[in-house]
């Protein structure tokens, strides 16, 4: 199954494209509104996400050319725009759902497959590995984590730390036992290494409205998960 992807934000786009192709699907990916248009009128896909507010030509423009054409082609909207009027408008351009940003990566790979499914065709079959503790989900083989929408692009040892940390969720974990999962088979580095580690990856799975998920026990190591979980 084809699926083309436009938005503008690299930062969603490229790991989504990669998240799409984990599960099966054949994805093209354009980041503005001209190429989208183009590439949905030239090619057979069986689904379109279109990001709203896009350059050169919008996503409900898009769709409401391709409806004018005739194209039947089912239209997912990602958007920011929230209001009923809003939904209205994109519903009367001919889109088939309609999901607001931020989301979660889960509700959108739902509702990808509902409309597949809806259009009578067999959906691909994964066997892909997930982490999901509290509300972070982890994609250990692509290296991309999610959380309230946002795709987080990790470098190895930041997924594999966090993998760690998923999977012994609530436990004390030294250094000297972190160290020793994730550099088993290497020369182990010093303590700042992984002090320095958690910093990076503190930054990227943690924003400033987000409830911490690594929490510093002192001077012994570190524990994972949400705080009263």
């Amino acid at each position: 199954m084809r699926i083309l992807v436009v938005d503008d934000e690299k930062e969603l786009t490229d790991p989504l494209t990669r998240l799409l192709t984990r599960e099966g699907y054949s994805v093209d990916a354009a980041y503005d509104g001209t190429r989208g248009n183009q590439l949905a009128q030239s090619s057979n896909y069986d689904l379109l996400i279109l990001d709203w507010m896009l350059p050169g030509k919008t996503g409900l423009q898009i769709c409401q050319e391709l409806r004018r054409q005739g194209m039947t082609t089912p239209v997912l909207f990602l958007t920011a725009k929230d209001t009923l009027d809003d939904r209205v408008a994109g519903l009367d351009a001919g889109a088939d759902d309609y999901l607001i940003k931020p989301f979660e990566l889960r509700e959108l790979l739902a509702r990808v497959r509902a409309l597949l499914r809806r259009s009578g065709l067999q959906l691909p079959d994964t066997n892909g590995e997930k982490l999901t503790v509290a509300d972070i989900e982890l994609d250990a083989e692509n290296q991309i984590a999610y959380r309230h929408g946002r795709v987080i692009e990790l470098s190895e040892k930041e997924s594999q730390l966090l993998r760690y940390f998923m999977e012994n969720s609530g436990q004390l974990l030294t250094h000297n036992l972190i160290m020793q999962n994730l550099w088993h088979n290497e020369e182990q580095p010093s303590s700042n290494v992984i002090a320095a580690l958690v910093r990076l990856l503190r930054r990227k799975i943690e924003a400033p409205e987000e409830a911490t998920l690594i929490h510093s026990v002192y001077g012994k190591g570190y524990r994972f998960g949400i705080s009263g979980d």
